[in-house]
């Protein structure tokens, strides 16, 4: 797998799913549109600032709330080539792996505007001049990762 090199946008500790895509917004009309509501409630116009490619570094928790998986659908809709958090919930860590989104856990230390890179492969990430190491994901991940999604591996008929 390829670098991953991005914009990098900062949020805190528990960063939950209502915050990432309102509940009110998950209505059938908008379901084709989430990555424009996306921290509406916390950074009006924030959907439209991201970029694709851009990445989110995080604090502890992130994704905690419900188990929807219209959360990290609506980050990878966005533009959010990775996800970045020294810890995330268990179900959305599922969930965004199975949508085709990014997660790498890891706490990394960055400012708003900085550029980080990310290795899968070698397990590292750089930013702000450090580079930072995270551990080896299982080979189920692993796989989830390179096929993009639990679809596109159902798709390539590598479900197990």
């Amino acid at each position: 797998m390829e670098q991953i090199k991005g914009r990098v946008w900062v949020f805190g500790d528990n960063v939950d799913t209502d915050q990432i895509i309102p509940a009110e917004r998950l209505v059938a009309a908008n379901l084709d549109h989430l990555n424009d509501y996306i921290f509406e409630k916390v950074r009006p116009g924030f959907g439209q600032q991201v970029q694709k490619g851009d990445i989110l570094i995080a604090g502890r928790n992130f994704g905690c709330g419900s188990s929807r998986e219209h959360a990290p659908l609506s980050l990878r809709e966005a533009g959010f080539s990775c996800i970045i958090a020294e810890s995330f919930a268990r179900i959305f860590y599922r969930n965004s792996f199975n949508t085709g989104l990014l997660l790498v856990e890891c706490k990394v230390d960055a400012k708003e505007g900085d550029t980080a890179t990310v290795d899968v492969d070698k397990g590292t990430v750089e930013c702000g001049g450090r580079e930072y190491t995270f551990p080896e994901y299982p080979p189920f991940i692993t796989e989830l990762i390179r096929s993009g999604g639990l679809m596109n591996l159902i798709k390539e008929g590598k479900f197990r």
